[in-house]
């Protein structure tokens, strides 16, 4: 017997009353949470509070805790004289490379591979990344990072991408070599053209910002505000200009659930593992250069023929420029040269500081980031890529000096011991 239309729906209304029992749904905890994270109205004071935390724990955890109460200690107070005692001369250049000052009383003004490459190396950064990785690992398995994704859609396809955009973004506040390739789950080219520009360009990682977090931590605000400006606006002018496609976001929201320890400690294991066998040889390797180009004469040469530029467009001491060089083998070690020339006898005032922090933030990306970029990206893709570095850094440059000709911030740096 053949039903109607109508006769079929009557039957299934029949079948439903009769096996369907109907009942009032309470909302679970988790689920008020999960419909909280997303709604913009709630998600974004939560994701702002969740940023707040995060950053709390990762200066007390890494530079509290770790760096002051524990490496500091070590290094300053038996490392450095160790190895000034026992390594033989003191007045030959293996000496200077190696061990640095030999009147340097930390390890951070000494500037050897084995002072302060293995201080800024193990006693700064591996805090920091440790710290990072361990929260980013918690709100991965907690299954937060999807929410935030969705929450930040919105946003992120104003430059070209969608929400998915934030992961490579936020993992490569821990090291930029990793969130360059989590691109690679972006859809299309010019997705991954755009996030892998901005990633190089406008993200400082953890190794950074543990250094910026000791060295200037009443400018790291403005520094991560300049950077921020630079990300949304720039991202909107390249996205206007770079053909392709921008597809929306599709990706899948699991429940909230309790991390588990295996889980997070595979993950933390994994990207400091990368971090110690990528990160830290470029570490000492920029060292090794930093030093050598000191020792030959060349730094100074270098520094003389960027002059024009350093001093000139920037409005920074010549001697800036020697951080210059150190940023494209580690930006961290580029920051710490900049504290290094002010405990060396360099004037530089606040604003001088922020701005050559901002301009190396800005600079060319790392060794280890560019090598990845050359694997990622076509030869037109770097080109454009480059191209866009080269503007964003002479644009900063002109407008942070004119902004700094004002006299704001005009008092003279004393780098924090």
């Amino acid at each position: 017997m053949e039903l109607t239309v109508d006769q079929r729906w009557e039957l299934v209304e029949k079948i439903s009353k009769e096996t369907v029992e109907l009942g009032k749904h309470e909302l679970s905890l988790k689920e008020a949470l999960a419909d909280v994270t997303v709604r913009p109205a709630t998600g974004i004071p939560f994701a702002i509070a969740v940023i707040y935390g995060f950053w709390m724990f990762f200066r007390e955890f890494a530079g509290t805790l770790f760096t002051d109460g524990f490496f500091v200690k070590i290094f300053d107070g038996y490392w450095l004289p160790w190895l000034q005692g026992i390594f033989p001369g003191k007045d030959t250049w293996l000496y200077f490379i190696f061990v640095g000052d030999p009147l340097a009383n930390n390890c951070f003004e000494a500037f050897g591979v084995l002072t302060s490459g293995i201080f800024l190396a193990i006693g700064v950064v591996l805090p920091a990344i440790v710290a990072f990785y361990l929260i980013f690992a918690i709100l991965e398995d907690v299954g937060y990072m999807p929410r935030l994704a969705v929450l930040v859609d919105t946003l992120f396809h104003r430059i070209g991408l969608h929400g998915f955009a934030i992961v490579p973004t936020i993992l490569s506040l821990g090291c930029n070599v990793p969130g360059v390739a989590a691109t690679r789950a972006l859809e299309t080219r010019k997705q991954r053209f755009l996030a892998i520009t901005l990633l190089g360009v406008f993200i400082p990682c953890g190794a950074q910002i543990g250094i910026m977090g000791k060295m200037i931590p009443g400018l790291i605000g403005w520094v991560f505000l300049a950077l921020a400006v630079g990300y949304f606006s720039v991202g909107w002018i390249i996205n206007r200009i770079t053909p392709g496609e921008s597809p929306e976001i599709l990706m899948d929201v699991p429940p909230y659930q309790l991390p588990t320890a295996r889980n997070i400690w595979n993950k933390l294991r994994i990207r400091t593992l990368n971090f110690l066998t990528v990160a830290v040889p470029f570490v000492l390797l920029g060292c090794v250069v930093v030093a050598v180009l000191y020792i030959t004469g060349a730094m100074n040469a270098i520094a003389s023929g960027l002059s024009p530029v350093v001093s000139g467009v920037f409005g920074l001491p010549q001697d800036t420029a020697a951080a210059m060089i150190a940023g494209f083998l580690r930006k961290d070690l580029a920051v710490g040269t900049i504290g290094m020339l002010a405990a060396g006898g360099v004037t530089i005032t606040v604003y001088q500081v922020f701005t050559a922090v901002v301009l190396l933030s800005v600079y060319f990306p790392c060794l280890a980031t560019f090598a990845l970029m050359l694997k990622e990206l076509n030869w037109k893709e770097i080109l454009g890529a480059l191209a866009t570095l080269v503007v964003v850094v002479f644009l900063y440059g002109v407008i942070l000096h004119v902004i700094g000709l004002s006299g704001i911030g005009s008092s003279v740096w004393v780098p924090l011991k």
